[in-house]
């Protein structure tokens, strides 16, 4: 157990009381993880959450991704009792006698799950469908498989459609226009968080580059973090220009195009900055078996196996930024990023584009095709890692 003023961090951070406490415990999970040296957390979500999460998102205007709602797995973290109620998994706690703490927030209207838990949810009960819960997670698992196929699709369609350049991207019109408007949505929005620099895309903005493709016209149309032209066939999506002046952009060390990109676990994520694509995914130890023959190699190149416990997901693909420190595997002390370039003789004008996998708390996992971090090597102690890959594209 820990104990975490939360209501001060969301202050300090800005952010909602309950993104603040998302956080806080995603963090909490990975130093339990690491102290118990275990391979997952459990955590109790029901059928009724995942209901709940479903129509929050539909109400807040969610697609496919956003509609699948919670996953069984997501990471090193399990969801034993999503297919099961909360009526069930209640009656199973007071059969055995088993005490649970109820979080006395749940009960606060102002918060909008609890709105739709205590009246949106027994309103549709009452007069539209007494089985609505069960209706609601029905189609979170469709929507979910349905995202996983279409999300496959445009990813496939994208490495053929879209170009990366110094200034942002291109994608070749005629093919774009030639794909189901559900997978040109999709490449659309891939180019557009590649030009912006991760930046969210609005259903809006994604529409209007596709309207745009259809018209004849020559643009300019300015979107939030990029400007959309046309040169011939192709539409040219590039980085908006900031407010900082060249000459001050020239006293840092950022890169001309920052990136990044969320790494889901298991998950790939194309990085058209790098010409490269980079992949997650777990494996677990069978009893009896060695760490050491199981996973020989820590990192070779364009792979790296790390420790999953020490993880704190989710994890994102990005490059460097100023003051990026890790500790290369086999040193004792931590090193800046800059000097380990330097060391590893990466070229000046490639050291942007080398793609970085951080966790949730800003530690540097992996310089892919360098080096692993120190933090999360392998040990005999090892039950489960997350082998990293770095693929052409």
């Amino acid at each position: 157990m820990e104990r975490i003023d939360v209501r001060r961090r969301a202050g300090e951070a800005g952010v909602s009381i309950e993104t603040a406490a998302h956080t806080a415990r995603h963090e909490f999970f990975g130093r339990a993880l690491a102290r118990l040296n275990a391979t997952a957390i459990g955590v109790a979500h029901t059928r009724n959450d995942q209901a709940e999460t479903f129509l929050l998102r539909l109400l807040r205007g969610a697609g496919p991704r956003g509609l699948g709602g919670m996953h069984p797995r997501s990471g090193v973290v399990v969801r034993p009792f999503i297919e099961s109620s909360r009526t069930d998994v209640r009656a199973f706690l007071a059969l055995h006698h088993i005490e649970f703490c109820e979080d006395g927030s749940n009960a606060d209207l102002g918060i909008p799950r609890n709105s739709v838990r205590h009246e949106l949810i027994p309103f549709l009960q009452e007069r539209f469908s007494p089985g609505i819960v069960e209706v609601l997670d029905r189609e979170a698992a469709i929507a979910r498989d349905d995202s996983d196929f279409l999300e496959q699709t445009a990813t496939a369609a994208a490495a053929k459609l879209i170009t990366s350049t110094p200034q942002g991207v291109e994608i070749d019109a005629e093919g774009l226009l030639a794909q189901p408007p559900a997978i040109a949505r999709r490449v659309i929005g891939q180019a557009q968080r590649f030009a912006s620099g991760a930046r969210f895309v609005t259903f809006d903005a994604i529409d209007a580059v596709l309207a745009f493709a259809v018209s004849n016209s020559p643009g300019p149309i300015d979107l939030p973090g990029h400007r959309v032209n046309r040169r011939g066939g192709t539409i040219v999506l590039t980085k908006s220009p900031g407010r900082r002046s060249r000459a001050a952009a020239a006293t840092t060390h950022l890169p001309s195009l920052e990136f990044t990109y969320e790494l889901g676990l298991p998950g790939q994520v194309r990085v058209p900055e790098s010409a490269c694509a980079i992949s997650a995914e777990a494996d677990f130890l069978s009893s009896g078996e060695s760490p050491a023959l199981r996973w020989s190699l820590a990192s070779r190149g364009d792979q790296a196996v790390v420790e999953a416990a020490k993880l704190t997901p989710p994890l994102v693909v990005r490059n460097r930024r100023p003051g990026d420190r890790f500790r290369p595997l086999g040193l004792q002390g931590h090193k800046k990023l800059q000097d380990f370039f330097v060391d590893a003789k990466v070229r000046r004008t490639d050291r942007d584009s080398v793609p970085l996998v951080v966790d949730s708390n800003g530690q540097i996992v992996w310089v892919a095709g360098h080096a692993v971090a120190e933090d999360f090597r392998v040990t005999d102690r090892t039950k489960a890692v997350v082998i990293l890959k770095r693929l052409p594209v």
